[in-house]
């Protein structure tokens, strides 16, 4: 929980709260009784860069099984409406023909 202080208190002793943060406190700083900022340690990026192998299973067993004929049927519908180039050439060579082959 973080501690309310008013603003005077803050440009008063600015020193000694900035420790009080950089030891992992807070604060909420007010003016005239209303919040107006949060005073909070510094986080370092702290996004992942990779994810435990048992916590990827966990989330995968929480979705529902998938229906194999739904999703035929889904792709087909899709392939009647852009066409079966629409998403790009299927075999290498017909990005990159061989021009041995001519």
């Amino acid at each position: 929980m973080a501690e309310v202080i008013k603003q005077s208190e803050l440009r008063n002793d600015n020193a000694a709260i900035m420790r009080r943060v950089a030891r992992g406190e807070r604060f909420t700083v007010t003016v005239n009784g209303v919040p107006v900022a949060d005073l909070v340690p510094h986080q370092r990026d702290q996004r992942r860069t990779t994810i435990p192998a048992a916590e990827v299973d966990a989330l995968l067993r929480g979705l529902p099984p998938i229906d194999v004929e739904h999703w035929d049927r889904d792709m087909s519908e899709i392939d009647d409406l852009l066409g079966d180039s629409a998403l790009g050439p299927a075999q290498d060579d017909e990005v990159h023909p061989d021009p041995t082959s001519q």
